[in-house]
């Protein structure tokens, strides 16, 4: 019931096909309350496509692979909870940093984010990001990325230059205004 949603302290949404997620969400009265009830201060969590929601940009429909290519994957509206990111999961253990790459490529202002299996990225209101788990959560960093995406064609390579990466292990904190990691 959506009374649930009204009253919660926490809210979790699960995993399974974003964009079966999206669909059945997306839009709703039930989405609506989860915005209003994380301003509020509710703590809204996911895992797997419940986290990739979360952001304005949700990844959807892709393919694996190191290597950056027109294409690789969809990029579709999210809850908005996050802005100026889109959030990759189950990121190392499927090979998805050519994705991430392509997307921010694609949109130099956001802040890729790839979080590993069995980890999480805490974001604070205040905007800093603390990874727990048994993983690593990868940053890419578009902000002086140069690449040619503009001139590929169909599901060709990316050229990329100067996309700055961090990769940032239990413990860390990053400061996702400065883009920067921040100290102990």
């Amino acid at each position: 019931s959506l009374d649930l949603v009204e009253n919660a302290t926490g809210i979790f949404l699960t995993g399974g096909n974003q964009m079966r997620l999206s669909a059945i969400i997306g839009g709703t009265r039930f989405e609506e309350l989860v915005r209003k009830r994380n301003t509020e201060g509710a703590v809204v969590a996911g895992t797997s496509a419940g986290a990739s929601i979360l952001s304005a940009h949700m990844v959807a429909l892709g393919s694996s692979g190191a290597t950056p290519k027109l294409r690789m994957a969809q990029m579709f509206a999210g809850f908005g909870l996050i802005n100026n990111v889109i959030i990759d999961q189950h990121f190392r253990q499927r090979d998805r940093i050519g994705r991430l790459l392509s997307l921010v490529a694609s949109n130099p202002g956001l802040l890729g984010i790839g979080i590993d299996e069995d980890t999480a990225a805490i974001i604070d209101s205040d905007n800093t990001l603390r990874v727990i788990g048994r993983h690593s959560v990868t940053l890419v960093d578009g902000s002086h990325m140069k690449s040619d995406i503009f001139q590929v064609n169909r599901y060709g390579e990316i050229t990329i230059s100067d996309a700055r990466l961090h990769v940032l292990g239990s413990g860390r904190k990053f400061d996702m205004t400065s883009r920067a990691m921040l100290d102990d």
